[in-house]
């Protein structure tokens, strides 16, 4: 993996591992680490940092959790946050204003969760939960509900009524702690956790376990092969229906990873990055900006910053994708491909390249095809001496351009997108009128097939690849070759 995706950003002077982070407009909260209770905010534009507070100095933090609770006022300058769990039980909540702002006087203290009635609540004080380790995200219409993930079990508390309303056990046989865990709700994926109400939860419930289930099976048969016995303490992040992790280490910190992999949940498929991660990487939290376009690593002696298309290669919906292929296919130079045995054009998706499309209606091998400078056409060239004029948009034949009396080798636009010029084994350069579908100027060679053709940026010629081992060039107003360039030899 190029380091240029990976880009060094400045440092805490103290790192924080096992630290929990979450986004607040352009901010990153950095929110304590294991036995360190000092919080932060990083500035994503001025790369920098602002101590926010410390916590109580009568909590000590271990393997904790902190969620932000949702606010549906989107231009609100505050947000709340809710830590909890961990190895000391303890359940405190934060009204955050950006320390960036000069509003945040009254704002920024870890205070305890408390109830209607002003009692302190500690959740999973009482059931005696274990929540080292522990994993939540927020989820119900109104954002009240809050999942939580630990050893073997999920349980649902209730923000609002400051109870648990379920309990339920995840089907794995051991326990799991420093797990992933999130809301497909999340970057517009769905809205299965958002959407629950009371008579959901017990669906809701299922659909967790086995969606885990499926995960965590996956996970123990690919273990040996794909994460070289390396699941423990990884940075994860979610995005587009997809889980990235990055690194981990086994469960007494002896062997440690750098590796990237990446879980799609629609294909239930693994994908391992073939270069690696720049440093050996534990202990550590991923975050991905709200613009997510941009995944942070922090918590290690360095903070990194990764950029998320150059990581993927330009996601993007399959309904975009039409509009945008030719542009792809020049910035990243991915040829078209063919398969002759079919007579098929292929158009492949350029993410983990899925066959996108099939235009169909040569009668023999394609040896060519090009888009338009406009990436909305795409002229074909065939052994069934036909050239052929596709809408990418609406996947049609729009012309078909008849004359060639042998195999067509090529076809290219001319640059203002007009007309087309071909070449034939019949020794003819050929010039069509996409408009009408004509020939417009015919240019004949009598010693040799014509194996390709092309117009210069301006369009005023035409250059043109011989059998004899020539290259020719051709006034198009003029018709007349005045040129011919020799060097290449036999073999």
């Amino acid at each position: 993996m190029s380091n240029q995706i990976f880009q060094n950003l400045k440092e805490l002077s103290t790192p924080l591992f096992q630290a929990q982070c979450v986004t607040h407009k352009h901010e990153i909260l950095i929110c304590g680490g294991n036995e360190q209770r000092a919080c932060y905010s990083y500035h994503t534009i001025k790369n920098d940092y602002k101590f926010i507070c410390e916590y109580p100095s009568d909590v000590g933090l271990y393997e904790h959790c902190v969620v932000k609770m949702v606010n549906n006022n989107k231009h609100s300058n505050q947000v709340t946050l809710l830590s909890f769990g961990g190895g000391h039980k303890y359940t405190l909540l934060m009204k955050y204003v950006s320390v960036w702002s000069n509003r945040s006087n009254n704002h920024n203290q870890w205070i305890p969760f408390t109830d209607n009635h002003n009692h302190p609540i500690i959740i999973g004080k009482d059931e005696n939960h274990y929540y080292i380790g522990v994993r939540a995200v927020i989820g119900g219409s109104n954002g009240n509900l809050l999942f939580i993930t630990y050893p073997n079990n999920i349980s649902v508390f209730d923000l609002n009524t400051f109870q648990f309303i379920k309990h339920d056990k995840l089907p794995t046989r051991t326990y799991i702690q420093f797990h992933c865990f999130v809301s497909k709700s999340e970057n517009r994926q769905g809205q299965e956790i958002m959407k629950t109400n009371q008579k959901k939860i017990n669906k809701i419930i299922k659909c967790c376990c086995f969606v885990s289930r499926q995960v965590y099976q996956l996970n123990m048969m690919k273990i040996t092969t794909l994460f070289n016995f390396i699941n423990y303490l990884y940075a994860y992040v979610y995005i587009n229906d997809t889980i990235l992790f990055f690194g981990g280490s086994n469960c007494n910190g002896s062997v440690v990873s750098n590796s990237v992999h990446k879980y799609s949940i629609r294909e239930k498929k693994w994908m391992t990055f073939k270069d690696i991660f720049p440093v050996l990487l534990y202990n550590c939290s991923g975050v991905l900006n709200e613009d997510n376009n941009h995944i942070h690593i922090i918590g290690t002696s360095a903070h990194m910053k990764i950029i998320v298309d150059e990581l993927l290669g330009y996601i993007q919906p399959k309904n975009e994708t039409k509009f945008v292929i030719q542009h792809w296919f020049r910035i990243l130079k991915i040829r078209l491909g063919w398969i002759n045995d079919f007579n098929k054009i292929i158009i492949k998706y350029v993410r983990g390249f899925e066959l996108l499309t099939i235009l169909r209606g040569h009668g023999n091998t394609v040896n060519s095809a090009r888009f338009s400078a406009d990436g909305r056409k795409i002229v074909s060239a065939s052994y069934d001496h036909t050239v052929r004029l596709w809408d990418v948009i609406s996947e049609k034949q729009i012309q078909i351009f008849r004359g060639h009396t042998d195999r067509v080798f090529a076809a290219r636009f001319s640059p203002d997108g007009n007309t087309i010029v071909s070449c034939s084994g019949d020794g003819t350069i050929r010039l069509w009128d996409i408009n009408t579908g004509k020939e417009v100027t015919k240019l004949k060679n009598d010693s040799s097939k014509i194996w390709d053709v092309n117009f210069s940026p301006d369009g005023r010629y035409i250059v043109s690849s011989l059998q004899d081992n020539t290259i020719r060039l051709w006034d198009v107003h003029s018709r007349i070759e005045i040129k011919q360039l020799s060097g290449h030899l036999r073999d």
